[in-house]
């Protein structure tokens, strides 16, 4: 990068006439400032915020191949915002999710959600994923400083639980648009569909894959390919609510979206409130 570059450059004018000096301790300290506020190191960062009505617990999972960020779960109280740091030596995939009607058992101690448990006992999701059905934001990025395109996405592939919205700051190339999904689906849930709290509210909705877990509604066996698993009527609510959020396996066309070097990746619950 360009404080890379000047770096060198002060080197080399100085190395050849004073080979033993170093470099002053003030330039240093300018140089190490431009690199603070470039953010040399080229880490993301994920920025969450509750803008729901109600508290979230967030949940976290890193790819197979990739390092568990600080922290694989944690509270967000309406109107908070809190943060999350990839590596910044890699590449990383995750994804990121938020659990809904939490608490702690008094009789056992184990703490679970109503939506989108990581089954743990615990705030904490330790590698586990959620239970659907759950909204994810889904996200590959790639080595920082490489110029390769990030992946990312809001999936309802595992059904649905709250309205999210993922969006990168800070990006150079490649669309680098939202993805969301801010429509409210429990709202228009298939009757067959619908998980029903206590209460009588809809507070998550399946997907058809989940419900009946059949080959055509989960792409799978002799449905196996984007040619022979396209959309189905229960796909469909899914996409008119959400028209850029995966609807079903392979809804890849209008649901994928890609940036370059992007600073940090926005993922916000609740977008619409």
């Amino acid at each position: 990068m360009a404080v890379a570059h000047l770096l060198l450059q002060h080197s080399a004018a100085t190395g050849n006439a004073a080979r033993n000096r170093v470099v002053p301790p003030a330039i240093l300290l300018v140089l190490q400032l431009l690199c603070a506020a470039l953010g040399a190191d080229g880490a993301t960062s994920f920025r969450f915020t509750n803008a729901c009505q109600h508290p979230v617990w967030v949940g976290a999972l890193h790819g197979a191949s990739s390092p568990p960020l600080a922290r694989s779960g944690f509270y967000l109280a309406p109107s908070a915002t809190s943060r999350l740091d990839a590596p910044s030596s890699s590449s990383w995939s995750g994804t990121f999710w938020a659990r809904t009607g939490c608490a702690v058992d008094s009789a056992t101690g184990r703490f679970s959600c109503a939506t989108a448990d990581c089954g743990t006992g615990d705030v904490a999701c330790e590698g586990r994923g959620p239970a659907p059905p759950v909204s994810l934001v889904e996200v590959t990025l790639a080595v920082p400083g490489s110029g390769g395109q990030d992946f990312y996405d809001v999936s309802l592939v595992d059904g649905f639980n709250v309205p999210v919205r993922v969006a990168p700051s800070g990006g150079g190339g490649g669309d680098c648009r939202p993805a969301a999904c801010a429509g409210d689906v429990n709202a228009m849930c298939p009757a067959d569909l619908r998980v029903v709290a206590a209460s009588g509210g809809v507070v998550a909705c399946k997907s058809a894959c989940n419900a009946y877990g059949s080959a055509r509604y989960c792409c799978t066996g002799q449905y196996g390919t984007p040619a022979a698993c396209g959309p189905t009527s229960y796909s469909q609510v899914f996409k008119s609510a959400c028209p850029a959020a995966y609807s079903y396996a392979y809804d890849d066309a209008s649901s994928t979206f890609t940036c370059s070097g992007a600073s940090s990746y926005d993922v916000t619950f609740c977008p619409g409130s």
